[in-house]
């Protein structure tokens, strides 16, 4: 996997994309501390409130960004949106009013709704051979169950000898590296693509997500994710701190277990999948999320909410991490761009959902009764996954093409042709508009 990090440009990319998660990963944990000495025990809401105005930034801007990626200097649009969220994350230690967290999240999480489409966007050109390109995908998401790790034990370490005020500084440090990698490599320009509008290439993704019987199980599992996330990210601190009453440097720990957990299922995950399909391996792991929240309802002490936070990250990293896999499988070159836009727009949808209500119905019912729900909520993700992703999901599927010329390059993309039928791996995309019965 690491061979790829021997390409320079991508090297420094990826470095980029590391120290800037380091970064956002200390700011999380400082908000939580911040939102706890502004609002208390209203902790949970303030959080859950801040983290939908990011899903919201993420959900509604990130197409739109994507689309400017395909025609504006890339160096020059990711070097811009680092030093925006250098130049939001320095007024986040002066906050003293509730308002002020919110506009403030919305500033800093627009700009990395633009930086993430357009970071994704550049990898693919610096890394042509598909092969490669696989492994990029895969440390992009090593570095973000790295990052749910090391983030908040780092934290805990700096609390020990400084504020959480200074948390922030981190962050703005990590956004002004990350800049000065991206301006140390030139970058390829975008290639010429076809002129579409946003509308129209946003829809496409999105319609050819819903068409894939896997894809559609995989949004729901997405559910069942947030779910147990928003769980663990929006209450921690108020478990910590409000119902056990101890200190800020607990709460880090406590996220390095949910973190930690994630890890060990990234890390365990390679050799396990190439002994069992993903289908068992991620319901499997989304039929813990429920069961871990339903014992999330009744959380006596701190030693216990290690413990679970832990298993829990085991469950959630186990579901999360193979997706990639299961996009590649149902993407082409020509149509990944845009089914990769879409289950970003649409997971990120999903956490929409749910941190607003980790967040108010801990104030409105109490965390007992808030993990409940949560529960049903991923169990119910679990079972649409069940519903929608069938058991018997062949890569390589029979089709029709009744419309297609004799003479057409596609009827020799693929074999075992009789009459008007034939078979190879099969995506949606402009000759496939529609999955086999």
């Amino acid at each position: 996997m690491i061979q790829v990090l021997a390409n320079r440009t991508y090297r420094h990319l990826f470095s980029a994309q590391v120290i800037a998660l380091v970064g956002t990963g200390l700011a999380t944990v400082a908000l939580g501390l911040l939102a706890f000495q502004i609002a208390g025990p209203n902790a949970g809401a303030v959080l859950g409130t801040a983290l939908a105005i990011k899903m919201i930034a993420y959900v509604l801007l990130s197409p739109i960004a994507g689309a400017f990626a395909e025609v504006l200097p890339r160096r020059g649009m990711l070097v811009t949106l680092d030093l925006a969220r250098a130049g939001v994350a320095v007024a986040l230690p002066f906050v003293t009013d509730v308002w002020q967290i919110y506009l403030l999240i919305f500033l800093l999480q627009s700009a990395s709704a633009a930086f993430t489409p357009t970071f994704q966007a550049t990898i693919p050109d610096v890394l042509p051979d598909e092969a490669q390109y696989t492994r990029a995908l895969s440390l992009s998401r090593l570095a973000y169950d790295l990052e749910n790790l090391l983030s908040p034990m780092l934290a805990a370490l700096l609390l020990t000898v400084i504020s959480f005020h200074f948390l922030f500084a981190g962050t703005v440090i990590g956004f002004l590296i990350s800049a000065l990698l991206v301006v140390s490599v030139k970058l390829p320009a975008p290639a010429a693509k076809e002129r579409r509008s946003i509308y129209e290439r946003t829809t496409r993704g999105i319609r050819a997500y819903f068409a894939t019987p896997r894809l559609r199980g995989l949004f729901a599992l997405s559910l069942g994710v947030a779910a147990a996330g928003s769980m663990v990210i929006v209450n921690t601190v108020v478990f910590v701190q409000g119902r056990f009453g101890l200190s800020q440097q607990q709460v880090a720990w406590a996220m390095a277990c949910f973190g930690g957990g994630s890890m060990i299922a990234a890390l365990s995950l390679p050799r396990l999948l190439d002994r069992i399909p993903d289908r068992p391996v991620m319901l499997t792991s989304a039929a813990l999320l429920p069961v871990g929240l339903i014992a999330a309802s009744n959380i006596s002490n701190f030693t216990t909410l290690m413990i679970l936070w832990l298993g829990l990250g085991v469950a959630y990293g186990a579901t999360q991490t193979p997706s990639g896999r299961l996009l590649r499988r149902s993407t082409n070159p020509q149509t990944r761009p845009a089914i990769f836009a879409a289950h970003f727009a649409l997971s990120h949808a999903c956490w929409l959902l749910t941190y607003p209500l980790a967040g108010w119905l801990g104030i409105e019912l109490g965390l007992g009764p808030t993990a409940l729900v949560l529960a049903a909520i991923a169990a119910f993700g679990c079972v649409a996954a069940l519903w929608f992703w069938p058991r018997s999901d062949a890569e390589i599927v029979e089709h029709e093409h009744a419309g297609l010329d004799d003479d057409d390059p596609h009827w020799a993309d693929g074999h075992s042709r009789t009459g008007r039928r034939h078979s190879h791996a099969f995506v949606i995309d402009a000759l496939h508009s529609r999955w086999p019965a």
